[in-house]
């Protein structure tokens, strides 16, 4: 199957290119903020104390998120995959317009952003945890069609009837990994939270959703791992682990822990709102 051609840059105007990868970030803040003040206005899914922001506090935490996706996609890029660059162009760190983003290094920076966010305002870190795990897909999903659209994090070869050919891959037919990536860790995780949140009612119980989302994220990205095309420039670990499947292992292991972690007094899910 050929691959659709589609210009990476959406528009151009002279200098200033506008670029579907740039967009899918913007388009997916936003859609995600107007996705969590949804589920703030809906007092019924949470404890009898309500959500855990109110909407100007929730404008403050997607800042807050924002810059830690940035930063912490960047940095993690760097230091996960491509480390050198410390030593040979340092500055090259701080080019974001170049392209390199990780999802496990924006979920750190976004981990740690949050963290910041609800010490300074004396929030509950697992109920604002929920908050955000549970809109999070909406971007994951996205940034993955974006990646289809620049042809790259292409899968291995395959004679799938699906398979495409990447323009940057050679001449071999290959899984359209980001595809899948799209539909699990956007669409069918989305759609997990979504009955976590609105039908068991999970808001009421913290940290349960958030733990949902790692442990759902984490699974799902080691399965793709194991059909998508190593980067070039990353160490051959043993048996076919691949950085993506180390990083997501942790997910893994924290999720579950959140899952079953003992809830404390007045955070059960019939303390909810009535």
């Amino acid at each position: 199957m050929p691959f659709p051609q589609i210009d990476p840059v959406l528009i151009q105007i002279g200098p200033l290119a506008i670029r579907w990868y740039a967009l899918a970030y913007i388009v997916g803040i936003l859609a995600a903020w107007r996705y969590a003040s949804a589920l703030v206005d809906r007092a019924d899914l949470w404890t009898k104390r309500g959500p855990p922001v109110d909407k100007p506090g929730l404008e403050d935490l997607v800042l807050w998120i924002t810059l830690g996706i940035i930063a912490g996609g960047r940095l993690g890029h760097v230091l996960f995959y491509t480390p050198g660059i410390l030593l040979s162009d340092p500055m090259e760190v701080l080019r974001v317009w170049n392209g390199g983003m990780s999802f496990h290094g924006g979920c750190l920076g976004v981990l740690v952003a949050v963290g910041l966010f609800v010490r300074r305002k004396g929030l509950d870190l697992f109920s604002v945890g929920d908050l955000v795990c549970a809109v999070v897909p909406i971007g994951l999903f996205l940034g993955r069609i974006a990646n289809f659209i620049n042809g790259e994090l292409w899968g291995r070869p395959t004679d799938l009837p699906w398979a495409m050919v990447f323009p940057a891959a050679g001449p071999e037919p290959r899984h359209p990994s980001q595809i899948y990536e799209a539909l699990l860790e956007g669409v069918l995780l989305f759609l997990v939270l979504r009955w976590a949140t609105h039908k068991r009612r999970w808001l009421g119980r913290p940290g349960v959703v958030a733990g949902i989302f790692f442990a759902g994220y984490g699974l799902f990205r080691i399965l793709v791992e194991m059909v998508r095309e190593p980067d070039i420039y990353m160490p051959a670990f043993p048996m076919g682990v691949t950085m993506g499947m180390l990083l997501s292992l942790p997910m893994v292991i924290f999720g579950v822990w959140l899952i079953r972690r003992r809830p404390a007094p007045g955070d059960r899910a019939g303390d909810r709102a009535p």
